[in-house]
């Protein structure tokens, strides 16, 4: 009984001081760890000066540029997002040749995606686009299994890592 009454007492404790923290909107939550507190340990955070300049900060999206698209001379950040796997083959001897014929085929219909091919023993993988949306990847996949019909059965949208142009 007293371990429940203990536990239902720290329970409460946690969440009342919750909306206590939740309000003080001057101070980040790394500013909140980095600070000092009496009878407490210390923690540094040691992070990079674009996180934050990310964090908190509402991303505006611009339509003018064509979706999965980055330009190479641009600054970028890798984050999770989404590509679309054209290829994935594990045969070591035919494999790669295919994945670099059929990324032949997509950059001749989608100059502006990027496409490229990676091994992760034993799998040869063929990735096209940046997408942070799941939306912006399903709609350029739509495009291109009516491009390239020959393709379309292998073709997914899978989570992924990308590069995402820093402004």
């Amino acid at each position: 009984m007293k371990t429940y009454f203990l536990f239902l007492t720290s329970f409460c404790i946690c969440f009342l001081s919750l909306p206590c923290i939740a309000q003080d909107g001057h101070r980040t939550i790394i500013e909140d760890l980095n600070s000092r507190k009496a009878g407490q340990g210390r923690i540094t955070v040691m992070q990079d000066e674009t996180i934050d300049k990310i964090l908190g900060i509402r991303q505006e999206i611009d339509t003018t540029k064509k979706l999965g698209y980055v330009d190479p001379n641009a600054e970028y950040v890798k984050v999770k997002g989404f590509k679309i796997q054209v290829f994935s083959g594990n045969n070591q001897q035919r494999s790669k040749r295919e994945a670099e014929s059929k990324k032949a085929q997509v950059r001749s219909a989608f100059p502006e995606l990027e496409a490229v091919v990676n091994f992760q023993s034993p799998v040869w993988r063929l990735r096209v686009g940046n997408f942070v949306k799941k939306e912006d990847a399903e709609t350029v996949l739509k495009e291109m299994k009516k491009k390239l019909p020959s393709l379309g059965r292998e073709m997914y949208v899978v989570s992924d890592v990308v590069k995402r142009v820093v402004e």
